[in-house]
């Protein structure tokens, strides 16, 4: 039983020492309980997580499983780094429309779909997407976040290419339809 390892080691330590235990979990072959609030370790070390709210289990899985169909609204906004952009509106006119409006697209709406879920990886950039503001640019090196709004709502994107935009100008994105998740309004998932 591991309950939080790595929690007071600096960064630099806590992925040689993941690394470590992960190894060393392979070699031994033993049943080990992890405990963590780092999504990033579970993610990395696990063979199946289960995330729990409040002592309940919300939903068990592999890493991958979890974060590819998330059962609802926590589970999709505790599994990734950063987490899932939720964005509030409804289904109409066989898409979905913010609140603010914002005919997004979607494919097989169901009529109950209330927020519109995407991973900030799966946008890109786009010359015919979606228009969001820049609020903050974060360059990393390999990749750039972009926090911004879509309308009056927050939106994050991660991209590969260099990005050059500044806070208040307008850059276009589009979701991979993929990988778009759709949720009712009391949180679980309905695509």
């Amino acid at each position: 039983l591991f309950d939080e390892p790595l929690s007071n080691l600096d960064a630099k330590l806590r992925v040689q020492m993941r690394s470590e235990i992960k190894e060393l979990h392979q070699r031994l072959k033993t049943t080990t309980i992890y405990v963590t609030h780092d999504q990033v370790e579970a993610m990395t070390m696990a063979d199946k997580i289960v995330v729990m709210r409040d002592g309940i289990i919300e939903q068990m899985g592999t890493p991958l499983d979890l974060y590819d169909r998330p059962l609802n609204t926590f589970v999709a906004g505790f599994i990734g780094s950063p987490s899932m952009n939720f964005i509030n509106g409804a289904a109409a006119d066989g898409g979905f429309k913010t609140t603010d409006g914002i005919q997004l697209p979607a494919v097989n709406v169901p009529a109950n779909a209330a927020v519109y879920g995407i991973r900030p990886e799966h946008l890109h950039l786009d010359p015919n997407g979606i228009e969001i503001e820049v609020v903050v640019l974060e360059p990393t090196g390999s990749e750039t976040q972009v926090i911004g709004r879509l309308g009056t709502q927050s939106i994050n994107g991660i991209f590969r290419e260099r990005i050059t935009a500044q806070p208040g100008s307008k850059i276009k994105v589009a979701p991979d339809l993929s990988v778009v998740h759709l949720f009712d309004k009391d949180g679980k998932r309905v695509n």
